[in-house]
């Protein structure tokens, strides 16, 4: 079972010439390319060429029957009108507004909800709390402008912080911040 090895002439031409065997791969890849470029397009043409004139899924029923939304809403005339929501639902009273002097002390709880993001890490350039560096420029152009600045928004800041806070809290909040850079 050992025996001498035959020799075979297709191996001994693949190993002595293996350019050939590259180009074979190559001409059997082009030509599998071709066969499946062939065989679309023959597939193609017999679908998009057939007559759909006679076809029952291209009457006019058919099509809108498959273009009609998924479903439709229909509210009964005769149903009875619903009771009030408003009786029925728990009510929330509103926030009760506060008073002026909560406004006034209120700047560094103003601060610390809504200011203390960026003005405590200096996020997206904001002057740091507490950094007479930063603050002193801003606090030469005056308090009128620092407060335009906070109610109308500057540079990346947005008005009032992107919050819905009063204009009084915003104020006492840049008083406050001011306060500490001073």
């Amino acid at each position: 079972m050992s025996g001498p090895h035959h020799a075979d002439p297709i191996e001994q031409n693949i190993e002595s010439h293996p350019v050939k065997l590259a180009i074979g791969i190559v001409v059997g890849a082009v030509a599998l390319i071709v066969g499946i470029y062939l065989l679309v397009q023959f597939a193609v043409g017999a679908y998009g060429g057939r007559s759909l004139k006679d076809d029952p899924s291209m009457t006019d029923a058919a099509v809108t029957k498959r273009l009609a939304p998924v479903a439709m809403l229909a509210i009964d005339p005769n149903a009875p009108a619903p009771a009030a929501a408003a009786a029925s639902a728990p009510a929330i009273p509103p926030p009760a507004a506060k008073p002026a002097a909560a406004a006034a002390g209120g700047g560094k709880a103003t601060f610390d909800g809504i200011c203390k993001t960026c003005h405590g890490t200096g996020l997206a350039g904001a002057p740091k709390y507490g950094d007479k560096a930063a603050w002193a420029p801003r606090i030469k152009s005056g308090t009128a402008a620092l407060y335009n600045s906070a109610l109308h928004g500057k540079g990346a800041m947005p008005p009032k912080g992107g919050s819905a806070a009063p204009d009084a809290d915003v104020k006492a909040a840049v008083d406050y911040m001011v306060g500490a850079a001073k």
